[in-house]
């Protein structure tokens, strides 16, 4: 008989009296928001409704746009050949850096889950270059090491090979150069492949060691699949970091690109035409048509993933 009545939670959920309740509560929760919710109009949302209006007009800061439709788009696209240059540029930059980057951050985050003493400091260590691998201070530095009088030229004289060769003055060489100082900036993804595998169990190991499995067939076997779900969430984010970067190009580079425009990726470009040519609109367009490729990239590896990201519970 019991069974049958009406529980005390359920007549009083939906009364007027409770939902007078939650009202007061949902005034609050907007009050505390507020600053957030005002900030995101201001500060993101109102820009891009801006950018994306002077990308159809014909903008230098010192008169009033002047709509010009899509003609920002068809000169990119059509008639920038600077603008191609700059594109080959970056995805050269981002489809070499990248990729070795993850490796190297892989291998030193599998040799420091070995267990070695002070493991503490050891990470702390190789965690450094990504604080100040972007830096003014390392492009500076970096420009040093790799000039006709610089590290690089006197250590390979100490073994023999005499070298006068700017590296970074050399359009063979100059995005290498670049390519080599996002590698060495490995410190974030080995601190999360490191997390990674600290939570692969260890019996999966003991097992295939039983088995007769060796080092290189429990890693490919064990580690990398257990692993998809980090090296895709690196992947990801290092993809869209790459395409965006800048600082580094622009000192590495001396600021206009480098020789022959060999460094010249596509946010220094960007630049360029925004604050050296004052064209506002141009800059506009290049910056939204950036912001849907790194889109359509993201969507892409997000397809892709389903063929070889493999989570626990499946």
């Amino acid at each position: 008989m019991l069974s049958g009545l009406p529980s005390r939670t359920s007549t009083t959920e939906g009364t007027p009296k409770a939902t007078s309740r939650r009202r007061p509560q949902g005034k609050w929760a907007l009050l505390f928001l507020s600053p957030w919710i005002v900030g995101l109009l201001v500060f993101t949302a109102g820009p891009l409704i801006a950018s994306l209006y002077l990308s159809f007009t014909d903008y230098d800061l010192l008169s009033s746009p002047q709509w010009i439709g899509s003609g920002n788009y068809t000169r990119m696209l059509t008639g920038d050949p600077v603008w191609r240059q700059s594109v080959v540029v970056t995805a050269v930059y981002v489809a070499v850096a990248v990729p070795l980057q993850l490796a190297f951050a892989l291998l030193l985050a599998t040799v420091l889950n070995r267990g070695i003493k002070g493991m503490t400091i050891w990470r702390a260590l190789y965690y450094l270059p990504s604080l100040f691998g972007s830096s003014i201070a390392i492009a500076i530095l970096w420009r040093q090491i790799f000039g006709a009088e610089g590290l690089l030229n006197n250590v390979l004289g100490m073994i023999g090979i005499e070298s006068t060769t700017s590296w970074i003055g050399d359009p063979h060489w100059s995005l290498g150069t670049l390519i080599l100082l996002r590698v060495w900036e490995f410190g974030s993804p080995m601190i999360i492949f490191l997390a990674g595998l600290r939570q692969i169990p260890a019996e999966l190991y003991e097992s295939a060691s039983l088995d007769g499995a060796g080092a290189v067939r429990r890693f490919f076997s064990i580690t990398l699949p257990m692993l998809t779900p980090i090296v895709f969430f690196n992947l990801i984010l290092q993809v869209i970091n790459a395409f965006q970067v800048f600082g580094s190009a622009f000192i590495i580079g001396g600021g206009h690109g480098g020789p022959g425009n060999s460094m010249l990726v596509y946010t220094l470009y960007l630049y360029q035409a925004a604050f050296n040519d004052f064209q506002m609109g141009y800059a506009a367009a290049m910056a939204w048509f950036l912001l849907v490729v790194i889109g359509a990239v993201t969507a892409v590896n997000f397809w892709l993933s389903r063929y070889w990201v493999h989570y626990s519970d499946e």
